[in-house]
């Protein structure tokens, strides 16, 4: 490396910083820094290849070239350097150390690095041949750096992957940024022009300026590389592959400070080599909450917006927008060429058409930029060029291989794909071939590799398929996943989180494309029938709940009589029950769930009874039938004892406690949900997935209510916030809403409104992201409690009687008696006493039909608060006796404070101050925590004066307030 000085007159900037060279001049926003002229000179040499990892020892000889030094040395000026720079300050980072290894400039910079390279360096070498760098290159950053550590290390590099990934604009910047370190002695080689394996040499040859005069050129390369320090870029070596890696293997012997950076879509395999694969652009996942700032932060969002802009076409993307773009950035799997490609259609299309057209595969035949090389024109161009390398059986395999769907396993393919002539040994050959020319990805999954072809790459052999070839494909496609849920489906109630149901949810796309066929108009009803119900339990394991009413439906309607009470058909319309229950909480999944069961008991099997009755004893609860639910449960609770089996036993504790719990026999109830909790946390093969959940998993939130009514609102709170957590962990929404419903019902009662408005939030976006419609609107329901607590009621009460109006509709009713008794305190704090009682008398009335006994306490004690703000004081205080009664009765404190405080505000009215706080001393001695919550502090600020401090209690934040 040369020594970083001289005069010339480049100059950059970094941060505040403008470095001239030829100057020798820092400034910072204009004003001279004083820094050391050893510091100056390692400034210089570092900001000259940015990004680089260099050695102490390159820096060493860069700034002393003629003096041995100690490491101390670079030490003592590197920290006069980066103090000078207030580098780490305020986050501010220029240089970063690379341990027992050196440094690098890590700062953006504007202007040319290559401006800092001294001129006699910079045209030392006259055949540098490197094309100028993209001005901007998006999230190649990691890789670039990545590449420049291992060119220090490795005396050939190949950066290697499929056709259009980016190789070589890659490899030409990385080119471009350590020229400098090779005194400009940088030669890129286009081998993409060439055909023949015997004009490699002579090629390179000539692009180094040697004479060729023979037949073998060979000796005078290598004689003339032999004392060189020279950057070689060999691009698009995949069709010459050998010859290249020969020649690469003979420069490395015999030069040993030439560097070599290769772009192939295969690698040289040769000793010395470095592997480095490179990825597709990252791509924004599926989330229809994001935001664009956040969509464009990807890559590849990023680099199809620009591509976009810079086409000409006026950009301004609203939310939705950007959406369309992450949505075109998947489907073309990030590859830039497609992405580049694609970008061109915006201005004739738009990009919504743009998005439709790709779908029908029309862009493999989108054309470029101009100046691309013929094999890049367009994206079938590109794959016929990878297509031509292939040997015969290479491509019956990769035309095969097609009919999977994203990822598949080897066992996958040999069971699918496999012909009498295609046997295992050639076939695993040919995977390994075409995982080596980069048109096959390979992914491990813990110890299981999953392959997977880019959609451009599918589309295209798809398209090369023969006709009848695809449909026996088909066939044997459904086959082999219609086994593989059957072997697989039990497990997934067995899997406590996302990562380890990826491997299976990747599956999943195969399970669609062979529904999707099965039941096309050249597919298989029998074999779409069978696939459909081994798919149901686990579409209800992941909550997509519209797809397994979709294929429920599509199945069942397909049927014959010979399906007529069969396994099959008792699984379809067990799911198609469930997912009507949950989409829509209507009494359509009744008939279903009801036809699911008569099958069940038919067939004997307890197992399979306990699938169906446990979705018919939600289904009771959520139509409000709460009564018929807990009957349900009891059957349940036996039909689990049964099984013996352990997450069967849990289903039923968690079926029998809940609904114990909505009936208000909150001691049992507790009792069964705690041992529901005590279950194996990783259960065994069983009957959850036919559910859509686990007991353990739901158990928690329904206990944490439970736990407040009894009067234990810390313990509520630790419980909730540790079921929402262990949901949220296991990564299942259907489980995670269930328990957040539980949760913020204890947020709410407890007074912590922050607590419940960001749960609330959490319960909308994930129950909207499944389509879980009753969900949001009871969410929604507690917002508006919300408001009417801080002081909007007439927000509230309007949102609160939509929301009520929507669940009845809907039939969801299991939430509907704790919604109607927050607008009835809205109706009270508007004034609107009358319709306030109406409604709370109808509230009752419907308590004693349905059986929510649970909220009975509280509407007898919001009764008596409305009668006593009209001067009914004998009936006021009859009611909240009577919920003080009926609290005790239940054992529910929770309840029983609140009424205790009414009937002490009673008292103190009346001037019975001793009888006031008699009975707030007797209530607050039962409560060993909580003492921060809403209903404790209420209690406490009235036992301090006397009983003679009414408040409203959930009504406000605002203390004192007089009663309604």
């Amino acid at each position: 490396m040369t020594r970083a000085t001289g005069d010339a007159a480049g100059e950059v900037s970094f941060g505040p910083f403008c470095l001239n060279v030829g100057q020798r001049l820092l400034a910072k926003d204009g004003v001279p820094v004083e820094l050391g002229a050893r510091a100056l000179d390692l400034l210089i040499a570092l900001a000259s290849a940015p990004n680089t990892l260099l050695t102490k020892q390159d820096l060493m000889s860069a700034v002393w070239p003629d003096v041995i030094v100690e490491e101390g040395n670079l030490r003592f000026h590197m920290t006069g350097l980066r103090k000078a720079l207030g580098d780490g300050r305020d986050g501010a980072r220029y240089i970063t150390t690379i341990p027992g290894r050196g440094y690098s400039f890590v700062a953006p910079i504007s202007g040319s690095s290559a401006a800092l390279v001294p001129g006699d360096g910079a045209v030392k070498f006259r055949h540098a041949n490197l094309p100028n760098r993209l001005e901007r290159m998006v999230g190649r950053e990691s890789d670039i750096l990545d590449l420049s550590e291992r060119l220090s290390r490795f005396p050939v590099v190949s950066i290697v992957g499929g056709g259009g990934v980016g190789k070589t604009t890659v490899a030409i910047a990385l080119a471009n940024q350590l020229a400098g370190a090779f005194d400009g002695a940088a030669v890129l080689a286009d081998f993409g022009t060439l055909s023949d394996p015997s004009l490699v040499s002579p090629a390179l040859a000539s692009m180094l300026g040697i004479p060729v005069g023979s037949d073998d050129v060979r000796p005078s390369l290598l004689a003339y590389l032999r004392d060189k320090r020279i950057l070689l870029v060999f691009d698009t070596c995949e069709h010459l592959v050998d010859t290249v890696a020969d020649l690469a293997a003979s420069i490395i012997d015999a030069a040993p400070h030439v560097r070599i950076l290769v772009t192939s879509r295969e690698a040289l395999r040769i000793e010395g080599e470095s592997i480095y694969k490179l990825d597709t652009l990252a791509c924004a996942p599926v989330d229809p909450e994001m935001t664009a700032e956040k969509i464009l932060s990807y890559p590849a969002s990023q680099m199809f917006a620009e591509r976009i802009a810079a086409s000409g076409v006026p950009l301004s993307l609203t939310d939705d927008d950007a959406r369309i773009i992450a949505a075109i950035c998947r489907k073309l799997d990030g590859m830039a060429l497609a992405l580049e490609l694609a970008a061109r259609r915006v201005e004739a299309y738009g990009l919504s058409q743009t998005a439709a057209l790709l779908d029908q595969h029309l862009a493999l035949a989108w054309v470029g930029s101009r100046n691309a090389p013929p094999r890049q024109k367009t994206l079938r161009a590109t794959l016929d060029w990878s297509f031509g390398l292939l040997s015969d059986l290479d491509r019956t395999v990769l035309r095969r291989l097609a009919i999977f769907v994203g990822d598949f396993t080897l066992d996958a393919a040999w069971e699918v794909i496999a012909t009498p002539s295609l046997d295992r040994p050639a076939l695993f050959g040919a995977i390994d071939s075409l995982v080596a020319k980069s048109l096959l990805s390979a992914n491990s999954f813990g110890a299981m590799m999953r392959y997977r072809l880019l959609d451009t790459t599918r589309a295209y052999a798809l398209n090369s398929q023969i006709e009848d070839d695809l449909a026996d494909l088909a066939a044997s496609h459904a086959s082999y996943y219609r086994r593989w849920l059957e072997q697989f489906g039990p497990d997934w109630p067995t899997l406590s989180s996302g990562p380890e149901r990826l491997p299976y949810f990747l599956g999943i796309n195969n399970v669609r494309a062979a529904l999707e066929w099965a039941f096309g108009d050249s597919g298989n009803v029998d074999v779409g029938i069978s696939l459909a119900a081994a798919a149901v339990p686990v579409f209800q394991a992941m909550s997509l709940f519209p797809e397994c009413q979709r294929w429920s439906e599509r199945a069942l309607s397909a049927m014959g009589e010979h399906y007529q009470e069969s396994r099959e058909e008792m699984h379809l319309q067990a799911g198609l029950g469930i997912s009507r229950m949950y989409l829509h909480g209507g009494r359509d999944a009744l008939p279903a769930l009801t036809r699911g069961l008569e099958i069940a008991e038919g067939r004997g099997n307890a197992v399979d009874q306990l699938k169906v009755l446990g979705p018919l004893n939600m289904f009771h609860l959520r139509t409000g039938d709460f009564k018929s639910a807990l009957q349900c449960a009891y059957r349940c609770s036996s039909v689990a004892e049964a099984t013996e089996e352990p997450s069967a036993i849990s289903l039923g504790h968690f079926f029998l406690g809940n609904s114990l719990h909505f009936g208000g026999e909150l001691g049992r109830a507790r009792l069964e949900l705690e041992a529901a909790l005590a279950s194996d946390p990783l259960p065994s093969r069983a009957p959850g997935s036919y559910v859509g959940f686990q007991g353990r998993g739901l158990a928690g939130g329904i206990l944490a209510r439970n736990l407040w009514l009894q009067g234990f609102p810390d313990q509520a709170a630790v419980r909730a916030r540790q079921a929402i957590k262990e949901a949220a962990e296991a990564d299942h929404s259907l489980t995670l809403c269930i328990a957040l419903l539980g949760g913020i019902a204890v947020f709410l009662w407890r007074g912590d409104l922050e607590s419940a408005q960001e749960h609330i939030d959490w319960l909308i976006s994930r129950a909207g992201l499944h389509s879980l419609s009753p969900y949001v609107s009871v969410a929604r329901g507690f917002e508006a409690e919300i408001a009417i607590r801080r002081g909007d009621p007439s927000a509230g009460v309007d949102s609160l009687r939509r929301c009520i109006e929507r669940l009845h509709a809907s039939t969801y009713e299991v939430f509907t008696t704790m919604l109607e008794i927050s607008l009835i305190k809205g109706l009270a704090a508007l004034g609107k006493v009358d319709e306030g009682l109406e409604r709370v008398e109808k509230a009752i009335q419907s308590v004693e039909t349905k059986g929510d006994f649970c909220y009975g306490p509280e509407l007898l004690r919001i009764k008596g608060n409305l009668l006593g703000s009209i001067s009914a004081s004998d009936e006021a205080r009859h009611c909240i006796t009577g919920a003080i009664a009926a609290s005790r009765k239940m054992c529910a404190r929770g309840w029983e404070l609140r009424a205790s405080c009414d009937l002490a505000a009673l008292e103190a009215d009346l001037g019975k101050k001793r009888e006031a706080a008699t009975i707030l001393r007797l209530v607050l001695d039962e409560f060993d925590e909580g003492h921060d919550t809403d209903d404790l502090q209420a209690a406490q600020d009235m036992s301090m004066h006397g009983g003679d401090v009414p408040i409203v209690i959930e009504a406000s934040h605002e203390r004192p307030t007089r009663r309604p």
